[in-house]
């Protein structure tokens, strides 16, 4: 079986191997090569998630496969003009397979995920106390509540995107868990709606399709479990 990865150069200073048949599947390395030499161990990862979680998984049929370098992408940032810049806004991967329309099964499988590690994640943080979940870190940025909202804020922003965000950001719920709720909810609500969109807006600088963002934000929250555990190590 040919796995399509497409890989996103200079993202935070690293880059990230997106398995894109896959959503919520990824690997990071210090570049490219590395990124796609842990491809491999990260897709047989989401395999065993993915069969932990379904008796007829989609990923039984998985067996011997090859990972295919379908496309790179360097990130870079552009001005208020436009223009490259130095710093500014910066304008992340849009693969071609970014256009294809999502399916309704890409969708069930989208929202399956999207389900498993919102568990994953309450479940993390379930047992900490309000002092544990403000505690601050030195050279971190956030608390871990500050990475909860984080991700809440960054699901809204992915709607918005596509014009279908509900309010503003400062019009969400305060409480962390309520916003990670009422973000969650909106996102899994439209989701079926668009099936076989062919929709790709440009939004400050970058396209975004519905494909999209259902693959920014698979990846986000696993993304930042992994980061909220390594917190949770520091307590």
């Amino acid at each position: 079986m040919r796995i399509n990865i497409g890989v996103e150069n200079n993202y935070e200073g690293r880059s990230l191997a997106w398995m894109l048949d896959y959503p919520g599947c990824f690997a990071y390395g210090a570049e490219g090569s590395e990124a796609i030499l842990r491809a491999p161990q990260a897709l047989l990862r989401y395999k065993e998630w993915v069969d932990s979680h379904l008796k007829d998984s989609w990923m039984k049929s998985l067996g011997d496969f090859d990972i295919h370098l379908e496309e790179s992408y360097d990130v870079f940032s552009i001005n208020d003009d436009f223009d490259l810049a130095d710093e500014g806004i910066e304008v992340n991967a849009w693969f071609r397979h970014d256009w294809k329309p999502l399916t309704a099964e890409d969708i069930r499988r989208g929202t399956l995920v999207l389900t498993w590690s919102r568990e994953d994640l309450l479940e993390l943080v379930s047992g900490l106390t309000p002092a544990q979940l403000d505690c601050r870190f030195s050279g971190e940025r956030w608390s871990i509540a500050g990475v909860l909202e984080h991700i809440a804020n960054a699901e809204h922003w992915y709607l918005h995107r596509l014009g279908l965000a509900v309010g503003t950001r400062q019009e969400l719920p305060a409480d962390v868990f309520e916003r990670l709720k009422v973000v969650r909810r909106r996102l899994v609500e439209v989701l079926p709606s668009l099936q076989g969109s062919r929709q790709v807006l440009g939004v400050d600088g970058e396209f975004w399709s519905p494909r999209k963002v259902l693959r920014r934000s698979a990846w986000h929250e696993v993304d930042h479990i992994e980061h909220i555990f390594k917190l949770i190590s520091r307590l």
